[in-house]
């Protein structure tokens, strides 16, 4: 029997899905909208991607509906080809405004980074200087300073030695003793007729009433 065209015999090929092979990562080609002719394949391969870690996306939704709106209006041919081409996607992806202020941004922060390094290597001269001057100050001036100051706090040691009780006591025993010799002294002079009853009398009594108050202030001190 004859076919006659248009028959409903005749046998219509299935269209065939024209694949376009893409330089993205699995990562980003999974996210591609699903065709009838790769509902299959694209099934199978993100069973495979499931066993992967996932990272984390970083995106907001009002940045996902901005590259979303900059998608819409292209036509298939477009999107197809920048899928494949990786210039047209560079391109289109620096055409994107939340792309042009990371890159605004990133600029802004190399040339503050720039600025700060230029004046630090502007202040390194400056900062050298001072070190040495810091380094002649501590070898010659600190030096000095320091001797001198071990030699304050000798004295002050020495001091603090002479003006303790213990040593104020020590003192006035010596004061005693010299003074009870000296009243001795002139006791002898009398009995050998060297001084005059009036002398002695007067340079006696001086001595006593000396010796008799630093006694006086040694007992004073012992009992408090």
């Amino acid at each position: 029997m004859f076919k006659f065209w248009g028959s409903q015999e005749e046998q219509v090929r299935p269209p065939q899905d024209v694949t376009t092979q893409s330089w993205y990562p699995p990562s980003v080609s999974s996210s591609r909208p699903a065709t009838p002719g790769s509902t299959s394949s694209n099934h199978s391969s993100s069973h495979r991607l499931s066993g992967r870690p996932q990272s984390p996306s970083h995106v907001s939704p009002a940045e996902a509906a901005g590259i979303i709106s900059a998608l819409k209006d292209k036509s298939v041919d477009e999107l197809r080809k920048l899928l494949s081409d990786k210039d047209a996607y560079n391109q289109f992806l620096l055409s994107l405004d939340q792309v042009q202020t990371q890159n605004n941004l990133k600029d802004e922060l190399r040339k503050e980074t720039l600025q700060l390094a230029s004046e630090n290597l502007e202040k390194e001269p400056r900062i050298m200087e001072l070190r040495n001057q810091c380094r002649i100050i501590r070898t010659t001036e600190l030096a000095a300073a320091e001797e001198k100051l071990n030699e304050l706090d000798r004295k002050k040691e020495d001091i603090m030695k002479l003006c303790s009780p213990a040593s104020l006591l020590k003192r006035l025993q010596e004061r005693m003793k010299e003074t009870e010799e000296e009243s001795d002294n002139v006791h002898m002079q009398l009995l050998e007729r060297e001084i005059d009853l009036s002398s002695f009398t007067h340079k006696y009594k001086r001595l006593r009433m000396n010796y008799h108050r630093r006694a006086l202030i040694q007992l004073a001190a012992r009992t408090t």
